[in-house]
């Protein structure tokens, strides 16, 4: 139970949205169990963040106990998203030194090597930390941001893709960040935006009300946690997901399983099943913050 908005710190939580509880199922088992939650979301009065107002016990291990190969398949759609993240960041620091956290298996940090960064990652699963270092070659460290030993004052950027709302204390992790960035560095995010039109008119039933996701930032919501850590953000926008038209139809037994089988049975038939698509639903953001130089 947390009692205070993690946003603004407020204590005005007020009653948002009631959803189905989480049953305990494997996180690897979640990404489509829409409007299931740890606890009801509640509203911040003060700055409009939501978030559960239950949080789950023991996320770290959890975290790193989660076999998943369902974005194997994806990688093409994985590196493409990856890229277009690294090119934003680009614009706004130059290549140097690059942090992944949540790296998964390492898709970002084998880009951003590619194009000329010393990245690293850190990876809470065991299983895709090492799938990471063995299959793809990245330098991807198996644990927790709090767990491993970083170089300070290192790091040109730093990521967190899909990760801050899964978080249940997104200060803490912002504050063992800022002390990782090289004055004047960057930090990029890319999240569910919970205050888009898609997120309103879906209410609990929105594809991004999930087992793993404890916060639900709008974009006045995120900018106001930036600011009380001390970060100034220079870029917002949208955070499309490169995936194939497989990958995105099968998303739909989420709502109703025998209405996905059959548009993948047709994507299949047509022979568009494996082509990659940029849907932007406009309800994911990406956020490009920095850490002035003091």
């Amino acid at each position: 139970m947390m009692d205070r908005c993690a946003a603004c710190g407020s204590l005005e939580l007020e009653p948002h949205l009631s959803v189905r509880r989480s049953n305990g199922s494997s996180l690897a088992a979640t990404t489509t169990e829409y409007g299931t939650a740890s606890g009801d979301l509640v509203r911040c009065a003060s700055c409009g963040h939501m978030q559960v107002d239950t949080f789950p016990q023991a996320l770290d291990e959890s975290y790193a106990e989660v076999i998943d190969e369902a974005y194997l398949a994806e990688e093409m759609g994985q590196r493409a998203t990856a890229a277009r993240a690294l090119e934003l960041i680009e614009r706004h620091v130059g290549r140097g030194a690059l942090l992944d956290v949540g790296a998964w298996v390492g898709f970002v940090v084998s880009e951003a090597e590619r194009r000329g960064w010393d990245a690293v990652g850190v990876e809470p699963s065991r299983f895709a930390s090492a799938l990471a270092r063995e299959r793809f070659g990245a330098r991807v460290e198996t644990g927790t941001l709090h767990e491993i030993d970083l170089p300070e004052r290192h790091f040109d950027a730093v990521v967190l893709g899909d990760v801050i709302e899964h978080l249940p204390e997104p200060g803490e992790t912002l504050e063992r960040i800022t002390r990782l960035l090289r004055p004047g560095g960057v930090l990029y995010l890319a999240l569910p935006d919970a205050g888009s039109r898609v997120a309103g008119v879906l209410g609990a039933r929105w594809w991004s009300v999930l087992p793993t996701h404890v916060h639900y930032f709008t974009r006045s919501s995120l900018a106001r946690l930036l600011s009380r850590h001390g970060y100034l953000t220079e870029w917002v926008g949208t955070a499309p997901k490169a995936f194939t038209v497989r990958y995105y139809l099968d998303r739909l037994k989420g709502y109703a399983p025998p209405v996905a089988a059959g548009a993948v049975a047709v994507a299949e038939q047509t022979g568009v099943a494996e082509r990659i698509v940029w849907p932007d639903f406009r309800d994911r953001m990406a956020v490009l913050a920095r850490y002035p130089a003091q």
